[in-house]
């Protein structure tokens, strides 16, 4: 008999944990997410980047400290596996004052008990050789090797894809509006079902502390962090050869100075407590905040006529300051993977590794699954490969042969098997391909791929969404918007 387990939450945290429990063949998993596709909570927009794990202190945040190190561990495989773009260039967090020289010799004290292979200080005379761009006016810098960077709704995609291929059953548009136990189980009713679970694992994000209350956890409250970014053309490429930090402050890491693995230089986040969970908004104020947070460290930032794009992500805080990972003697069965704010991104597959220890807590046996394969295949990139691989690719499917994203140079064979991996929006098709994340931001492609759209999935034009409920694209022709204003006169 399998145990039928829920997870809530299709952000990083509930993917890679449904993906380390389809590792074992007596566990059923069902993941239940709100929107239309995952990732696009906070795991959609923010830095990427995979912590060392020097930054928290291991008395005050035990969960944050030990989950970070190991995470760093696990990513660097599972990239490998999953086929997740990532480059691993270090950081350097900067004391740029005499007085943050003490908070960077904390750091690495700091760093050295949770583990952290690699770290140094750079002294003044040498960082400038090590990083050309950065302020002169720096006094030393901590060196962090390990430091790399991700994409995040690559991974996302790629370890629900992997856990699906696996076993583990997705339920999209799909909110948790009630759970209640009966019998030993708890009956889980969503905006579109209603079905039975033997566990539950809350990995919802911002709305953690809302799941929780459905079963009586109330002790704690999730607040939504707003921070803002730059995202600059990467035909100017890396302003940086390592990701930078600002000494951290009480409340965040500081205004980043990275880079994707694409290329792009990315300038943020700042820090603002807000009530909506929802509000992704930027502002004029916040934005000049950050570029000029962002000139602490390197005064010779690009211009900003090369930002290709601003955004904002939400990160979830809790009232606990640490990572809520827990099971309750009177709520059993039911547990609490929330409040993973930074380094969320770092530690999710070993907070997934760590949600093990609750079933063997309840004498479950972690039978494995022969058939389990750790492996998954990316979307062939057309922009990658070389002039042969490109002739052949386009004598097997000569939808190849047609580009569709100019900026990105994504092919019509890669929106295509997007939408039969479950792309069903714009959002969907850009987060697995990149078609529409370039300089004009979808100015060239929308049409296009709403075209392919419409004949894929049999919908009509007003039916294909941005992402999701609510977003539509167009209303209805323009020859009827003429015809009913004719008619009216």
């Amino acid at each position: 008999m399998k145990e039928r387990i829920a997870i809530i939450g299709a952000g990083i945290v509930g993917a890679a944990i449904a993906r380390e429990l389809t590792r074992y063949q007596n566990f059923e998993i069902h993941i239940f997410e709100k929107e239309a596709d995952v990732g696009w909570g906070a795991t959609k927009a923010n830095t990427a980047i995979i912590h060392g794990g020097y930054d928290d202190d291991p008395d005050k945040y035990p969960n944050r400290a030990r989950l970070c190190a190991r995470g760093n561990k696990l990513w660097r495989t599972l990239v490998s596996e999953l086929n997740i773009p990532s480059v691993w260039p270090g950081a350097l967090i900067v004391a740029l004052l005499d007085e943050d020289i003490p908070k960077i010799e904390t750091l690495l004290e700091r760093g050295k008990r949770n583990g952290v292979p690699g770290l140094k200080i750079i002294e003044r005379e040498d960082l400038l050789r090590f990083e050309p761009n950065l302020n002169p006016e720096a006094k030393v810098a901590l060196y962090s090797p390990t430091n790399g960077i991700i994409s995040p709704f690559d991974a996302v995609i790629a370890l629900t894809e992997n856990a699906i291929q696996n076993g583990a059953k997705l339920h999209l548009n799909s909110k948790v509006i009630d759970i209640e136990e009966k019998n030993g189980r708890y009956h889980i009713k969503t905006t579109r079902e209603k079905a039975y679970f033997d566990w539950i694992i809350n990995a919802s994000g911002v709305y953690g502390d809302e799941i929780s209350r459905l079963v009586g956890v109330d002790y704690f409250t999730i607040k939504p962090r707003k921070g803002e970014y730059y995202l600059f053309d990467n035909e100017l490429g890396p302003i940086s050869r390592h990701t930078l930090f600002p000494t951290p402050t009480p409340i965040s890491k500081g205004i980043v100075v990275s880079f994707t693995p694409e290329g792009h230089t990315l300038i943020g986040p700042n820090a603002h407590d807000i009530e909506d969970k929802e509000d992704t908004s930027t502002s004029l104020d916040g934005l000049e905040e950050v570029y000029e947070g962002a000139k602490r460290l390197i005064p010779k930032l690009p211009p900003k006529r090369y930002c290709i794009s601003n955004f904002a992500g939400i990160r979830a805080e809790p009232s606990t300051g640490d990572f809520i990972i827990e099971t309750y003697k009177n709520v059993p069965y039911f547990i609490n993977a929330v409040g993973i704010r930074s380094p969320g991104l770092t530690s999710a597959p070993a907070i997934a590794e760590d949600i093990l220890k609750f079933f063997v807590q309840e004498d479950i046996k972690l039978i494995e699954n022969p058939k389990f394969n750790p492996y998954r295949e990316p979307i062939k990139s057309f922009h990658k490969m070389s002039l042969e691989e490109k002739a052949e690719a386009i004598a097997k499917n000569p939808l190849y042969g047609k580009i569709v994203c100019r900026c990105e140079k994504v092919t019509e064979a890669e929106i295509v098997e997007a939408i039969r991996r479950g792309a069903t929006t714009l959002d969907g098709i850009k987060f697995r391909t990149r078609a529409g994340m370039g300089r004009c931001q979808g100015g060239f492609c929308t049409p296009r791929l709403m075209k392919i759209l419409e004949r894929e999935l049999n919908l009509k034009m007003t039916e294909i969404t941005k992402k999701g409920d609510g977003s539509y694209i167009v209303c209805c022709k323009t020859k009827d918007l003429r015809l009913s204003a004719t008619s009216v006169d």
